[in-house]
């Protein structure tokens, strides 16, 4: 019995979630994909790429292709500043660099927490958002990192 007390305790367990900025937007991606949290560098552009694949930069011996995701989430400003961060994940066996606009946070939500997201259209597909958060005064977007970045529409499959 005590197994399945742990099983039970392990699904209702709070997880982590990176919190961070997407123009007004707020998004939470679960922290076991983050590798590290880096400042904006212009990445060696990679012709016929993608709009949103800004290129790739060498991070120690990795080349790591870097997605703008406010270009590929059709986020209205892109521009860089020294707020612009590149969150370096981890996901389906390789690593990739998210440019986001700052991350704010790193916050534990309970599965109880989390709603549904509605059926709209929207830039990213929605098996892509596992669900919305209220914390305080500000709604968390979740995404499924691992999913959004293995999309063929993001431009990164091999």
């Amino acid at each position: 019995m005590g197994a399945i007390e742990g099983f039970t305790e392990t699904a209702t367990r709070p997880r982590e979630y990176l919190t961070f900025r997407l123009g007004q937007e707020e998004y939470g991606i679960d922290i076991l994909k983050v590798q590290e949290i880096r400042s904006y560098e212009p990445p060696t552009r990679i012709a016929n790429a993608p709009s949103h694949v800004k290129g790739v930069v060498n991070l120690r011996g990795v080349i790591v292709p870097i997605v703008d995701l406010r270009l590929r989430l059709n986020t209205a400003n892109c521009e860089y500043s020294a707020f612009t961060v590149v969150i370096v994940l981890h996901v389906a066996n390789r690593v990739v660099g998210a440019v986001v606009d700052g991350v704010s946070d790193v916050l534990e939500i309970a599965p109880d927490n989390v709603r549904a997201a509605p059926e709209i259209g929207s830039a990213v597909d929605a098996g892509c958002i596992t669900g919305l958060a209220q914390v305080g005064e500000r709604m968390l977007i979740l995404l499924d990192i691992e999913q959004l970045m293995t999309d063929p529409a993001m431009g990164l499959t091999d």
